[in-house]
Parts: structure tokens; sequence; C-alpha cells
């Protein structure tokens, strides 16, 4: 009932910049806590970064830290992440991850569909 859709994704030089969404959509739901996954090729899925509803930010390293910011906007019901200086270990499928409740229910987890992320020369 309630769909999370990523963009932003594509190719992009060493050094460059992208900026991935995620946006909830459907009726009467509350997004709240939102994290950005990535998984590369052969390797677990990681967390990469968090905010809380009210805001409150983590990161998975101070590489990421220094380079990725997660922000959202609330009326837009959409979460983000700005990425620059990208460097090829940046490159994996990213993940939204979100808790949402419905009609004032217990939240529970939603995934997007995913969106590849390549740096390369």
């Amino acid at each position: 009932q309630v769909q999370l859709v990523e963009s932003g994704g594509g190719l992009v030089q060493p050094g460059g910049s992208l900026r991935l969404s995620c946006t909830a959509s459907g009726s009467f739901f509350r997004l709240n806590a939102v994290a950005w996954f990535r998984q590369a090729p052969g390797k677990q899925r990681e967390l990469v970064a968090g905010i809380t509803s009210g805001g409150i930010t983590n990161y998975l390293s101070d590489s990421v830290k220094g380079r990725f910011t997660i922000s959202r906007d609330n009326a837009k019901n959409t979460v983000y992440l700005q990425m620059n200086s990208l460097n090829p270990e940046d490159t994996a499928v990213y993940y939204c991850n979100a808790a949402i409740s419905i009609l004032s229910g217990t939240a529970r987890d939603y995934w997007g569909q995913g969106t590849q992320v390549t740096v390369s020369s």
C-alpha cells in the first residue's frame, strides 16, 4: 500500500557527485527513521547513513561522513543522500530502508528497489 521509490543513481567519474532521492507515496502513513544501505558485488549489505524522524544522523565511517550528507524533507516525504568526491570503492547498489507506520499502527520496514551507483573513469 506504501511504495518507496529511489532515483539519482548512475555512472560518474572519480571525484564526481550524485544526489540520491528516496520518496514514499501512499495514503495515511508516517515516514519515521530512514537509512541508506549499499551492497557491492560479492559483499554483504552495509549501512551507509541514517536519519531519525527528528533529524539526528549517523554515518558508516569518517571517510563517508566527510563526503556524504543525509537529509530529509518531511513535507515531501523524501530523504536525500548527497554524495561528493566519489571514488571506485563507492560503487554499489544503494537501497533506501524506511520505518513506516500506517493508520497510526506499528512501524515496519520498507525497502526501495535499489539504484546502481558506478564510479569509474
